[in-house]
């Protein structure tokens, strides 16, 4: 007889059905339980292999774990896995590798009803989805406020101890915010004493991922992914404990202005590690910058480093959740308590400097320690003399020599290998570039007052702009960089880079040196 025309569920007869049905009821008990259930019971009942792959997280379910690879390079390339039985399901795709010996009719039944009950799984979550996002918003909140135990005891988490914040902007944000949610399936029960708490928040996606001690890199590489799938850009900071989530929240969006479509990921201690630093002589250089911050509180040089980073106020108070006119006002009263013009070029390349050098070693001021030990041995030995007077009030620390923002201490700048950075970093610039560029500096990065006062159009600064971007092979639009080019340009610098020596030929050409 002729089977043409007769499927194999036809062929099988009321056996092949009672079997059909038989799997379908272990699957749907399956689906029940979880996802991770559900895909090791399609494995089970077509005795190969089964991989749920998502385009962003990869692998969500897999058995067997080792078939994890195969499964995620199946769904990239279908056609170079004919074998391999295929279904889009929530977002994903489902991949089922049966046993030869399994009917093909069974394998495509396991896998459609697996799809379907994937899909049944995937709306119920999204139905819950707009409550679960709503709260991990709050908890965001509350520990950008501080109640980091409040946080903690929600999510009954004893070992979440430290925080690594992302802050991601584009223009696909909503649909990124679902799908990295959907890759990394948060729950508010710890796991593997790790949570990843996501929210939306003053038009950007913030990631916190609490854990204890340090990540071990999977959020991070979701968050890259993504990036680069939806052309977001995000930075990063961390870890750090969780009682400095404002910290980390804050240098995260500093961190983010310096990233670009070429590095859509910047790590905030990336930012302001400059070339620079490394080079400069370690004991007048750690002194200077001691000398220098004496008179800032933490928290001061905080809103500064975070405020020299965005390169403008604006966005340094939305890095730092306050107003702009705040971040103005303190600014001002930083200046005073400075003694410095902070809206000059120089002096916030110097600042930068000062906040990023290394922490004074232990035997730094050995001779001004040994000194004051002299005197206040000395003066104990004084009242045991004379009595049991009772001691005096302890009188501030004498400050050294005024340290000034305005100008370097002697040779810290002045060394041959700062000298042959500088050099490599923007020796070659024509004359035209190179006053270009330091008039642009000294006007932070604006182009039309710097255009102005080299008496040629903005398209024109524009243009020489890119070519001096390509010539220095850096990003421009990072104010750190700005900072770091502005340096070597003094250090460099034969005679005054003055626009009225900029080499013209008539009208607003200029004439190639």
């Amino acid at each position: 007889m002729s089977s043409t025309g007769t499927t194999d569920h036809e062929a099988t007869g009321p056996r092949g059905a009672r079997h059909e049905r038989d799997a379908a009821d272990r699957l749907l008990r399956a689906a029940t339980r979880s996802g991770a259930h559900l895909i090791a019971e399609a494995a089970s009942l077509v005795q190969g292999w089964a991989v749920l792959a998502d385009p962003i997280a990869g692998a969500v379910y897999s058995t067997p774990a080792a078939a994890a690879a195969d499964g995620v390079h199946a769904a990239a390339a279908p056609r170079e896995h004919p074998h391999c039985t295929q279904r889009p399901a929530a977002g994903a795709v489902l991949v089922l590798a049966a046993a030869p010996t399994v009917p093909p009719g069974h394998a495509c039944h396991v896998a459609t009803t697996t799809a379907a009950l994937l899909e049944v799984r995937g709306q119920r979550a999204a139905e819950l989805r707009g409550e679960q996002m709503r709260l991990h918003t709050t908890l965001i909140r509350l520990l950008l406020a501080g109640h980091t135990a409040a946080v903690t005891e929600t999510l009954g988490g004893t070992r979440l101890t430290h925080v690594t914040v992302y802050r991601l902007s584009g223009v696909d944000l909503p649909t990124a915010h679902e799908v990295l949610w959907r890759a990394v399936r948060p729950s508010l029960a710890p796991y593997a004493d790790a949570c990843t708490l996501m929210g939306r928040r003053d038009g950007e996606l913030v990631v916190a991922e609490l854990h204890h001690g340090g990540d071990d890199g999977r959020i991070l590489r979701l968050v890259s992914r993504l990036s680069e799938r939806h052309h977001l850009l995000a930075g990063m900071a961390g870890p750090l404990p969780l009682a400095e989530m404002p910290t980390a929240h804050s240098d995260a969006a500093a961190a983010r202005h310096s990233a670009t479509p070429d590095r859509r990921v910047v790590p905030a201690d990336a930012v302001g590690a400059s070339r620079l630093t490394p080079l400069l002589p370690t004991a007048p250089y750690t002194r200077w910058a001691e000398s220098v911050l004496r008179p800032l509180s933490p928290g001061h040089q905080h809103l500064l480093l975070v405020w020299l980073r965005t390169g403008s106020k604006p966005r340094a108070a939305a890095a730092l959740g306050l107003s702009a006119g705040t971040v103005r006002a303190r600014i001002r009263d930083l200046s005073r308590l400075l003694g410095a013009d902070l809206e000059d070029a120089t002096v916030r390349a110097h600042l930068l400097l000062a906040l990023r050098a290394p922490a004074p070693a232990p035997g730094d001021d050995s001779d001004s320690d040994s000194d004051s030990d002299s005197d206040s041995d000395s003066s104990k030995d004084n009242r045991s003399r004379s009595g049991s007077s009772p001691p005096d009030p302890p009188v501030p620390p004498v400050p050294p020599g005024p340290a000034r923002l305005e100008s370097l201490p002697d040779g810290l700048l002045h060394t041959e290998t700062v000298r042959a950075w500088a050099v490599g970093l923007v020796g070659g610039l024509e004359p035209h570039l190179r006053i270009a560029l330091a008039c642009w500096l000294r006007h932070h990065a604006r182009t039309a007052p710097a255009a102005a006062e080299l008496h040629v159009h903005r398209t024109t600064l524009a243009g020489w702009l890119t070519q001096c971007a390509e010539h220095l092979a850096r990003n421009l639009a990072d104010a750190t960089v700005r900072a770091e080019i502005h340096l070597a340009l003094k250090a460099t610098r034969n005679g005054p880079d003055d626009p009225a020596a900029l080499p013209r030929r008539g009208g607003r050409t200029y004439r190639r040196l």
